[in-house]
């Protein structure tokens, strides 16, 4: 499985960022895919998760209401959408993938999925 993020940047506090996440390598579709973050210093954060049906999504607290994460199985896409973004929001962004249906009622086990993209950098200032 090779999963790669796309869509960082550098965005004002307030402000909008949208990160995909392609995904290939599958050998079926029933994979649960999720959001993490790690800021320098700190421990990985899991940020958002997603079922394999598309119907379950999950998210950390820092970030309910702000976040929203959706999918494109035509594209094999995953994408964070990130509103009124903070400072503390600022972090190396990854997508993480894992065949365990039961990983994804929970925003903490997203450090145990089982493959992860090279990140995506997020700043907000």
């Amino acid at each position: 499985v090779q999963l790669v993020e796309s869509g960082g940047g550098s965005v004002q506090s307030g402000g909008s960022l949208t990160l995909s996440c392609s995904a290939s390598g599958y050998t079926d579709s029933g994979n649960v895919m999720a959001w993490f973050r790690q800021a320098p210093g700190k421990e990985r954060e899991g940020v958002a998760t997603m079922d394999s049906g598309g119907g379950g999504t999950y998210y950390a607290d820092s970030v309910k209401g702000r976040f929203t994460v959706s999918k494109d199985d035509a594209k094999n896409t995953l994408y964070l959408h990130m509103n009124s973004l903070k400072p503390e929001d600022s972090a190396m962004y990854y997508c993480a993938a894992d065949s365990r249906s039961q990983l994804c009622t929970s925003v903490y086990n997203v450090p145990y999925y089982s493959y992860s993209g090279q990140g995506t950098q997020v700043t907000v200032s």
